[in-house]
């Protein structure tokens, strides 16, 4: 009873928001035209003809779809002709996505949590089963799941100690939306534990798809090119959040001249312009990356800070890098993706931040792929240094390797989930 009263209240509460959810909608459109694009998706409504037969998986925004790459790639290798039913959350997910789809999927927007917009897309598309990426828990889809009898995993699954205490708080609304996932699928054994004690049922340990993720070649190469071509040492602040920037460039304006280069990649695209302003405001000359194709201009040899403001580039930015700092993990944030940078082979130092990755983050500690610092002043310090001294590049040309080697052990996870994915769908 005490579910069904929480689960009732949360549903009025998302239609009495539901004007307030179409105008944040509607104000995010501004910078990302494609958040006005197909409303009638994000209450479970659909222009075309959805047909039926398709896996539904679910990947909010950009690393949740690019994590799903592998295991994609695994899905149809191991179920030819497997037909997919793409849903996001955001902008830069849905765009992402377009890359994975082939002849017979469709994308969509994931609808709104409330009861008639989930059953209208569950009913309307009617999926053999539905895979949910990473952390998303959604109250209304997953008890419309149940009762249409699709199976749902939660697949690459994570949860950290600070989201578990949340959770805790709203036990009578999450705890039976976590029991119902049919299967979830864990990065570690730590983050099963949790999952465990937040009311899922059928968890497994089965890794980390973001070791399967393969950085393009061409991007890697065109970024060593760069460097290359540059002639300068390069520091790298790998997708920084907002109250990052500002104290990275105080350390980076009381470094000592001749300056390495700052390459500076904020991870939300719409801040592109706000940081480029920020850098201004401290007196640095910029060069950003959306000026140029191919090759970039002179004055980017000569610039302070070469402003990273492109989509789906980060392999050529490591690779153009001597060094990282890792964004997100400077405040209490919980770090980003640290697992693309080993891929790349790049070195990494992270601030004391890392709780969404916590395994991740001390198994590269522990193979010497990176380093972890203080704050933000210490981690410019000591990027500067390895960027700058013979001494620093050689222990940077050691993390490289190291971070290389690491990146390869842990690979294997997509054909894992695959497989326990595949056998949740019916004979072909």
């Amino acid at each position: 009873m005490k579910a069904l009263l929480a689960r009732a209240a949360y549903a009025l509460l998302l239609r009495l928001a539901t004007p307030v959810y179409f105008a944040r909608l509607w104000w995010r459109g501004r910078h990302e035209p494609l958040y006005r694009a197909a409303w009638n998706e994000r209450l479970g409504g659909f222009d075309g003809a959805p047909g039926t037969g398709r896996l539904w998986l679910h990947a909010v925004s950009l690393g949740e779809t690019r994590a799903a790459e592998p295991l994609v790639a695994a899905l149809r290798a191991q179920r030819p002709g497997l037909r997919l039913l793409l849903t996001h959350g955001t902008a830069t997910g849905r765009e992402a996505g377009t890359a994975l789809l082939q002849d017979g999927d469709l994308q969509v927007w994931l609808p709104y949590d409330t009861p008639g917009a989930v059953r209208r897309f569950l009913r309307r598309h009617r999926p053999l089963a539905g895979v949910v990426m990473e952390t998303e828990v959604w109250p209304a889809l997953l008890a419309a799941a149940q009762r249409e009898r699709v199976p749902v995993v939660l697949a690459n699954a994570r949860l950290s100690d600070k989201s578990l205490a949340q959770g805790r708080r709203f036990a009578a609304l999450l705890r039976p939306a976590a029991a119902a996932f049919t299967r979830v699928l864990a990065q570690t054994a730590d983050d099963a534990g949790r999952l465990r004690a937040a009311g899922a049922g059928d968890v497994r340990v089965f890794g980390n798809l973001k070791f399967d993720m393969t950085p393009a070649p061409a991007l890697l190469a065109r970024g060593r090119d760069w460097r290359a071509a540059l002639r300068r040492p390069v520091v790298l602040a790998a997708a920084t959040r907002e109250g990052e920037e500002a104290p990275l460039l105080v350390a980076w304006s009381a470094l000592p001249a001749p300056r390495p280069l700052l390459l500076l990649v904020p991870r939300h695209p719409q801040r592109f312009d706000d940081v480029a302003a920020l850098v201004a405001t401290h007196g640095h000359t910029l060069a950003r990356r959306s000026t140029w194709g191919d090759t970039p201009p002179d004055n980017v040899a000569t610039a302070d800070v070469w402003l990273g403001d492109s989509m789906r580039e980060m392999p050529l930015y490591y690779a153009a890098a001597d060094v990282a700092l890792l964004g997100g993990s400077f405040a209490p944030l919980g770090g980003q993706n640290l697992i693309e940078a080993a891929a790349c082979g790049c070195p990494l130092l992270m601030g004391p931040h890392t709780f969404n990755f916590a395994q991740a983050a001390e198994l590269a500690l522990a193979a010497g792929a990176a380093r972890r610092v203080d704050d933000i002043t210490a981690g410019v310090q000591q990027a500067a240094t390895l960027a700058v001294t013979p001494a620093g590049a050689a222990e940077c040309s050691a993390m490289a390797e190291r971070a290389l080697a690491f990146a390869a052990q842990h690979r294997g996870a997509a054909a894992r989930m695959a497989r326990e994915i595949v056998a949740l769908l019916p004979p072909e």
